[in-house]
């Protein structure tokens, strides 16, 4: 049962089309927050803002690509002139991301440009114009979502680990900068999370079903989302910086 522990805040969310992010922006809209939810696929946002208005929330949906600058500061500016969500934003979710199967000889180099034009510049682009705002408002919350992955480097995962290991080098650089100020800034490092992520990343049930599937009940994206809310709604003086959230029985990575 969520309590309003957010009322009068407003989120961002980018990546909220699937996943986490669309589990995420349900949880701080029924925490009482008012929702700014990015990504690419407009129809997907659509549905989510009707949803969270259906149960008597704030929602207003900005489509746009998380690795583009223009689309992020597009984002940033719609946040900002929403009367409804008051004209300000409060909350951050780093969330908007792509998975790649493989390590450094075997996943598609490709790819590798589009992962860390994403996972890491959009990112990091987004960190700083965020930093610079919340740190003038003397306040607010930054969640970068990261992955297990990119603490425990793993050869199935190791080119896509990098690029998480990295934004949560850039998110533990920014507390540094930002923490005096009053703004908090944590890393959620989900384990293995059932969602799109899978079949966008070339995962199937040969490379990634065989080795999951010993690990009994996995993760929904509502058990980040629940994370993410509980690190969000703490006493202004506390900050986690960084939570791990796997599945019980996965033992590694």
């Amino acid at each position: 049962m969520h309590t309003q522990t957010l009322a009068g805040k407003t989120a961002i969310v980018t990546g909220a089309s699937s996943g986490i992010g669309y589990a995420t922006a349900l949880a701080l809209a029924k925490a009482g927050a008012a929702v700014v939810v990015q990504a690419r696929r407009q129809e997907r946002l659509d549905e989510l803002v009707r949803l969270i208005e259906s149960q008597g929330g704030k929602a207003l949906a900005v489509a746009g690509d998380a690795s583009r600058e223009e689309d992020i500061d597009n984002l940033l500016e719609q946040a900002t002139s929403w009367t409804r969500g008051g004209s300000k934003y409060d909350i951050v979710v780093v969330n908007a991301g792509r998975g790649l199967a493989g390590g450094i000889l075997h996943s598609d180099e490709s790819q590798w440009q589009e992962v860390y034009d994403v996972n890491v510049l959009g990112a990091g682009r987004l960190l700083r114009r965020a930093g610079h705002y919340l740190v003038q408002r003397k306040g607010g919350d930054i969640v970068v979502v990261g992955s297990s992955v990119g603490r425990n480097i793993s050869p199935f995962s190791g080119f896509y680990g990098s690029s998480k290991f990295a934004v949560g080098a850039m998110a533990e650089a920014l507390r540094r900068e930002v923490c005096t100020a009053g703004v908090r800034v944590s890393v959620i490092m989900p384990g293995i999370v059932v969602s799109e992520f899978q079949g966008v990343a070339g995962y199937n049930a040969e490379n990634f079903g065989k080795t999951v599937e010993q690990f009994g009940k996995l993760l929904q994206p509502q058990d980040i989302a629940e994370g993410i809310q509980f690190l969000v709604s703490l006493p202004p003086h506390v900050n986690i910086n960084e939570m791990m959230i796997r599945p019980t029985g996965q033992p590694y990575p």
